[in-house]
C-alpha cells in the first residue's frame, strides 16, 4: 500500500489526490464526495467497466509529437474533457469552485457550475471566464428554476445542462451513518469528526459556513444563522426540492426558452437518446450520476454503445462516471464518446488544496492521456478507435 501523500508534490495519480483529500477532510465531508448510493454497486461498476478493457497497441509508429486537443460544437478544446458539476465543493475547500473553473479556463475546456455550488453564477463568470456551462436542477419551484436559467444566460454561460436522472434523491448510506444531512445538526458523532481536522475547521470558522449561493431565496430548507441553508444540507435537499413530474414536454419548454446549447445529462438508453435528439438537444451525456442515485444500474461505459446507436451520429455523445486516469479518457473516446466529463477526479484535488489541487488533477490527467496515446501508437485524439481495445 502506498503511503498517504502529505502534499501535492507527492501526488502522482488521482488516487493520490483522493488520499490527500481523505487525510485533510472530516470523514463526513470526504464521504459525501466519495460515496455512492446504497451498496455502491453502480459506483464500483463505473470503475470496473474501464478495468475490463485492455489495449491492443500499435507499434513502430512515429509518436514523437502527440496532440491532445479536440473540439465540440465547432470550437476547439484543449483536452477532450469538461469539468462535471459537483455540488457543495466549497465545504471541502472555500476556493474549490473558483479553482476548478479557473483551471478549466487555462486548459480551454468547459467548466460546469452546479445549481448547488457554493459559488454563484455571477462570481464564476467574473473571476474565471472561459467556456462556462450551467447545470440546472429541475426544481419544484419553477419560478426559481427559470430565474437561475435566466441568470446563467445573462452571465454569458454558453451551455445549459439538464440532469435527468434525479427524479428523487438517492439513498446515500454513508451520509446517513455520518449524520450528514438536512437540516444539519451537530451531534456527538459529527462534532468529534469535525474536531479531528483542526486545519479544516479553522479555515471553515475563518471563512464562514459555505452556502448554496445559487439557491438563495428559494423556498424550503431550514435557515442557518445567516438565513440560508448550509452546504452540508445538500445530501437530501436536492432530492427533496427536485420536481419528479419533469418530463419530455417540460424539457421541450426548456429547449424553447434557452437560446444556447442544451445538453442533457443522465441518459442510459438508446430510445431515450433518439427522442432527445428529435426534441432538439445539442449533446447528451451518458451518466448514472456517479453511482449516487440508482444503485444496481449499469456502468456508464457499458451504456455508451446503446446511446450512441440511438443518436446515430446526429449530435455529440459524451460520458462520465469512473474516470480516474488519462487512459480512461482514451478508452471512452475509443469506444465512441466525443469526450468525458470528470467529477471526482478533479474534485479530489480541489477539496484537498483548492486551486492548486484542481490544476494538479488536470496536469495528471493530461500527462496520462498524452502518454497513453503515444504508447498506443497514435498521435491525435481522432485516431483513437475500438480497434485499439480488447475485452478482458
Amino acid at each position: 500500500m502506498s503511503p498517504t501523500p502529505r502534499s501535492l508534490n507527492q501526488c502522482f495519480t488521482v488516487d493520490d489526490l483522493r488520499a490527500l483529500a481523505k487525510a485533510r477532510l472530516p470523514r463526513a465531508v470526504f464521504d459525501f464526495y466519495d460515496g455512492g448510493a446504497e451498496d455502491e454497486q453502480t459506483l464500483k461498476a463505473n470503475r470496473a467497466a474501464f478495468e475490463q478493457l485492455r489495449w491492443r497497441p500499435q507499434v513502430l509508429r512515429n509518436v514523437s509529437t502527440v496532440h491532445c486537443d479536440s473540439a465540440l460544437f465547432g470550437r476547439p478544446l484543449g483536452l477532450p474533457l469538461a469539468i462535471a458539476p459537483t455540488g457543495a465543493a466549497g465545504f471541502g475547500h472555500p476556493d474549490a469552485d473558483i479553482g476548478l473553473a479557473q483551471a478549466a479556463a487555462r486548459r480551454n475546456i468547459p467548466y460546469t457550475l452546479s445549481s448547488s455550488a457554493t459559488t454563484s453564477i455571477e462570481v464564476i463568470a467574473d473571476k474565471a471566464g472561459g467556456r462556462l456551462w450551467f447545470q440546472a436542477y429541475v426544481l419544484k419551484d419553477q419560478a426559481f428554476f427559470w430565474k437561475m436559467v435566466d441568470r446563467a444566460r445573462v452571465a454569458g454561460y454558453e451551455s445549459l445542462i439538464i440532469t435527468v436522472d434525479l427524479a428523487v434523491g438517492g439513498k446515500r448510506v454513508r451520509d446517513l451513518r455520518n449524520h450528514f444531512g438536512i437540516p444539519f445538526r451537530f451531534t456527538a458523532r459529527n462534532a468529534i469528526d469535525f474536531a479531528s481536522c483542526p486545519r479544516w475547521l479553522t479555515r471553515l470558522l475563518y471563512r464562514g459556513m459555505p452556502t448554496q449561493e445559487n439557491m438563495r431565496g428559494m423556498d424550503g430548507g431550514e435557515p442557518t444563522a445567516r438565513g440560508v441553508r448550509a452546504a452540508s444540507a445538500l445530501a437530501s435537499s436536492v432530492g427533496r426540492n427536485h420536481d419528479a413530474s419533469f418530463d419530455f414536454d417540460r424539457l421541450a419548454q426548456v429547449r424553447d426558452r434557452w437560446p444556447g446549447r442544451l445538453i442533457v445529462k443522465g441518459v442510459n438508453r438508446g430510445d431515450d437518446a433518439a427522442r432527445l435528439v428529435q426534441l432538439g438537444c445539442d449533446a447528451l451525456v451518458v451518466s448514472n450520476h456517479g453511482g449516487r442515485q440508482l444503485d444496481g444500474g449499469r456502468a456508464s461505459l457499458e451504456a455508451l454503445p446503446e446511446v450512441l446507436a440511438g443518436v446515430a451520429g446526429r449530435i455529440p455523445v459524451w460520458m462520465d462516471g469512473g474516470v480516474r486516469h488519462g487512459g480512461d479518457i482514451a478508452r471512452a473516446i475509443a469506444m465512441g464518446a466525443g469526450g468525458v466529463l470528470v467529477g471526482r477526479a478533479t474534485l479530489y484535488g480541489a477539496v484537498a488544496q483548492g486551486p492548486a489541487g484542481a490544476q494538479r488533477a488536470l496536469d495528471i490527467l493530461e500527462e496520462e492521456l498524452r502518454r497513453t496515446l503515444a504508447l498506443c501508437g497514435v498521435t491525435r485524439i481522432a485516431d483513437l478507435s475500438a480497434d485499439l481495445l480488447a475485452s478482458r
